[in-house]
């Protein structure tokens, strides 16, 4: 039976532009061009956990600061926004209501709170804060130093409650722009002087593949912050698109540290885990 060749009305193409998906339009048995695109969207590639995760319950803003004795983590300030989505068919929403954690070593290469860097019970640059309508949450941090095996980075995992319930959790990093690190680094006497061992060209976990979804690869590239240099300090812009369809990163082996494990992870010291922050209630609840 000879099936007629339907073609697209003015309205079915202005449709299209502006991201509508189109169906029904039997175009010689594939899917039109521009519905392709308008469904190209893919979640953000999720990395590994790493071993220097804590679940401190820190609801705050300013991450530079020590609850334990007010002092302040020295290094460039750096002023960090984040917009966290889900893809939703073939779009996005923002994905309000979402807990954004974020940890990221010191100017000098020290996490936190962990013993094996002689940081046992100390809480700085550690924090989270739940996700406006918008799905926006906002840190002021500093900007990250580095340490054997890694490039730059800050690790972030997007966490949803429902009903005092952990039912998705996304973990990721977010990578620097090399040439502004370089100029942080020789401007401000906080991050010392010795020379780095990596670059994003030569980390395992940027050059690596998501955990979830299809890249395979260089899912650094994906990571990237929109850095613009300040005379005192930096302002770094960060999107996520959460695919939920996927479900929740799964459990990795460590991989953030220093020399002896996958990626640079340290040997011995297994990701940190444990159920959400006992505060972290739905919105309204």
């Amino acid at each position: 039976m000879h099936i007629p060749r339907i073609q697209p009305t003015r309205r079915d193409l202005l449709r299209a532009a502006s991201g509508v998906a189109l169906a029904g339009l039997p175009f010689a048995g594939h899917t039109p061009l521009w519905s392709q695109a308008a469904c190209a969207v893919i979640g953000s590639p999720s990395l590994t956990e790493g071993p220097y995760f804590v679940d401190e319950d820190l609801n705050r803003t300013d991450i530079r600061v020590d609850p334990t004795d007010g002092t302040i983590q020295p290094g460039l300030p750096l002023s960090l926004a984040i917009n966290v989505s889900q893809k939703l068919d073939c779009g996005t929403v923002p994905l309000t209501g979402a807990y954004v954690d974020i940890w990221h070593c010191s100017a000098s290469g020290v996490y936190s709170d962990i013993a094996a860097q002689n940081s046992a019970g100390k809480k700085y640059l550690r924090g989270y804060q739940p996700t406006d309508r918008q799905g926006n949450v906002y840190f002021i941090t500093i900007y990250p130093g580095w340490y054997q095996g890694r490039a730059v980075h800050i690790h972030v995992k997007v966490r949803m409650i429902s009903a005092a319930k952990e039912t998705y959790e996304f973990t990721s990093q977010f990578f620097f722009e090399e040439t502004i690190t370089d100029s942080v680094y020789s401007s401000n006497s906080a991050y010392g002087t010795r020379a780095r061992d990596t670059l994003n060209a030569t980390d395992g976990i940027y050059n690596g593949a998501s955990s979830t979804g299809t890249i395979t690869s260089n899912s650094g590239a994906n990571l990237m912050l929109a850095l613009r240099r300040k005379s005192n300090w930096v302002e770094a812009d960060a999107k996520l698109i959460c695919d939920l369809s996927l479900g929740s990163s799964p459990d990795q082996v460590p991989g953030g540290g220093g020399p002896g494990g996958p990626g640079g992870g340290m040997p011995g010291i297994p990701p940190p885990g444990g159920p959400p922050p006992g505060n972290m209630m739905p919105p309204g609840a």
